[in-house]
């Protein structure tokens, strides 16, 4: 039997409660998509009262167990659904005894994959950068993991007095806070306006104040990439490429014409680079 559910983590406890009710023990999850399968197919309506039912069981066996639960749906772990339930399986049967061995086999791949997630967490705590929309700041990461939810206290707390957006896009999920009150929501597609005069002249000066701290003498590549691994740089200020479009608008481009700098005094052109 193949479980159909919603994608939500209600929508899994009801999966659970299903289980139980039927007596069925199902080989594999799929989420909202449409399921194609030569197993019968079960599609499970997500009921709340249901999903109480199970969280309530799970947090009488173990409440440490059941957070655990909680935080591995959020993890991009292969066959999430599948260990997950073998994981709650073991929780209702034996209690929260086996989670003082990591290397149990059901517990294992959990404890791993929320190690994976709590280190992307803390990157990306030190790697969101922000720009300014009219007024709101925005910011676009490409997260493995859901990570939204564990960042959501961090920046509401830290841009307090802001408004603020940050869009996940890899899952599609968009964190909205303003005036003290925060949502994650679900958003098919984010099309960002392009930046404003002043907010390219502050990713200049960031860029410049990046590449300035820099000790030529000290550059250690092999670091950089174990510090700051490529895969978060496409969101990132630093490495994205300056935007002369601004520049080549205003003024009419001549052979060889270099395009004036923000900062150069006295208006004297800088010296022309490649984009």
């Amino acid at each position: 039997m193949i479980y159909q559910y919603d994608g939500s983590y209600e929508g899994f406890l009801c999966c659970v409660y299903e289980s139980y009710i039927n007596k069925e023990f199902p080989i594999a999850f799929c989420g909202d998509e449409e399921c194609f399968s030569l197993y019968p197919v079960r599609c499970v309506i997500t009921i709340s009262d249901h999903a109480r039912r199970v969280q309530r069981g799970l947090e009488k066996m173990s409440i440490p167990g059941a957070q655990i639960l909680r935080r591995v749906f959020l993890t991009c772990m292969e066959d999430k659904e599948q260990r997950m339930y073998a994981f709650a399986r073991k929780l209702f049967s034996q209690g929260g005894t086996f989670l003082k061995n990591q290397s149990d086999e059901v517990y294992h791949p959990l404890a791993a994959a929320i190690r994976h997630m709590n280190g992307e967490v803390e990157k990306l705590k030190g790697f969101v950068r922000f720009s300014d929309y009219g007024g709101v700041l925005g910011a676009e990461i490409e997260p493995k993991n859901r990570v939204l939810p564990l960042l959501r206290g961090y920046f509401c707390n830290r841009c307090a007095n802001e408004a603020f957006f940050i869009y996940d896009r890899t899952h599609r999920d968009l964190l909205l806070y303003a005036n003290g009150r925060s949502r994650i929501m679900r958003v098919d597609q984010l099309q960002l306006d392009l930046p404003g005069e002043e907010e390219v002249h502050y990713r200049e000066l960031w860029k410049r104040f990046y590449e300035t701290i820099a000790i030529k003498e000290r550059l250690n590549p092999r670091c950089q990439d174990i510090r700051m691994p490529k895969r978060y740089r496409g969101t990132m200020t630093e490495f994205l490429p300056t935007d002369h479009e601004r520049h080549r608008n205003a003024i009419p481009p001549a052979a060889g014409a270099a395009f004036p700098g923000s900062a150069a005094p006295g208006g004297i052109p800088a010296p022309a680079k490649p984009r």
